[in-house]
């Protein structure tokens, strides 16, 4: 076994959640909260639903309960602040039933799947939880909804074309237009610090037997994330270049503060599959970094706007559970 790799941009490091699956944990713009999903069965949760924390507050504190923000049916993901600091958009299914949608068996055929429900639509809510303004309502997917640090649109997945493309829209949901075009999964997409630019994971099917199984898993709402490499382009979709070629899993990109770097979460390095690790790349492609090696599982990094923290879920701490719990540490260039 190789020595791991020493954590060095990592310092002062604090554990935010305790207990059950919390991910894509997104900052506030003053840079003092953040919002997250958990399904945190001690909350009384079924699935994944949206709250918000004050990073101070529950900082190691495992009694802390944070804020919830969505509704408490249906399930939820990737919410966001918007610019106010005073609103969170997400993505809830409640409008197509109160109970949390079936889930398939998502290891089927020996595949690792991930579910697209179709009743996913992208809402904005005040601090307490209440819905001020429904931004889309087409049927089928829409999810993955984040903000420009200039303010001025918001980028989100969608299935509405027939297949998983990006879009932009205004902060109030006018203006809808799809800027990705290419055959497979365009998501978990971020705006570059100054808005120029975004990054985003996809699958790109080749052969006649990968679109294929492609079409078909998407006909059933479904993916099968285990090959995506990391893009970028132009905010209009011009300019799409291939950032990775490294192979497998490579997703949970997002730009470091200095818009040349972006750090995502791969297993490419793994013989086991599930092992996933930090890395930082150029935006060349070159400079390839391993960032973390405690524990099999650290994606969804986001750095905070003022570029001095870093928050990220992890497997690490979890006392040999299964819990992905939220970190966030002091970021070292």
């Amino acid at each position: 076994m190789p020595a791991p790799v020493p954590e060095k941009h990592l310092k002062n490091i604090r554990q935010l959640t305790f207990g059950g699956d919390n991910a894509e944990a997104y900052w506030s713009p003053d840079s003092k909260s953040l919002t997250f999903q958990s399904n945190n069965k001690k909350w009384g949760l079924e699935c994944d639903q949206i709250f918000s924390m004050k990073v101070k507050d529950a900082a190691g504190d495992s009694t802390y309960r944070p804020k919830t923000i969505s509704t408490l049916k249906g399930r939820t993901t990737c919410s966001y602040f918007m610019p106010d600091g005073k609103h969170i958009l997400y993505a809830s299914t409640h409008e197509g039933g109160d109970a949390c949608p079936h889930t398939p068996d998502l290891r089927a055929g020996g595949k690792y799947l991930w579910s697209i429900f179709d009743t996913y639509d992208i809402y904005i809510a005040d601090l307490k939880g209440k819905i001020t303004k429904q931004l889309t309502n087409s049927p089928g997917y829409d999810a993955e909804a984040v903000l420009s640090p200039k303010g001025d649109k918001i980028l989100f997945t969608s299935d509405r074309s027939g297949d998983l493309e990006l879009w932009t829209m205004n902060l109030d949901g006018t203006n809808q237009k799809q800027i990705t075009f290419d055959l497979g999964y365009d998501g978990g997409a971020f705006f570059s610090p100054d808005g120029s630019k975004i990054v985003f994971r996809a699958s790109r099917p080749k052969t006649a037997e990968e679109i294929k199984e492609y079409r078909d898993y998407l006909a059933q709402h479904l993916v099968a994330p285990t090959t995506m490499e990391i893009f970028t382009c132009n905010i209009d979709g011009t300019d799409l270049r291939q950032i990775t070629h490294l192979g497998k899993a490579n997703w949970a990109p997002f730009f470091h503060p200095s818009g040349k770097k972006i750090i995502f979460s791969s297993n490419h390095h793994s013989t086991r599959g599930y092992d996933f690790q930090l890395y930082m790349v150029n935006l060349d492609g070159s400079g390839l970094e391993q960032i973390t090696s405690e524990s099999i599982f650290n994606s969804f990094p986001m750095f905070s706007p003022d570029g001095k923290k870093i928050s990220w879920s992890s497997n690490r701490l979890n006392n040999g559970t299964r819990d992905t719990n939220v970190f966030v540490a002091d970021w070292v260039d």
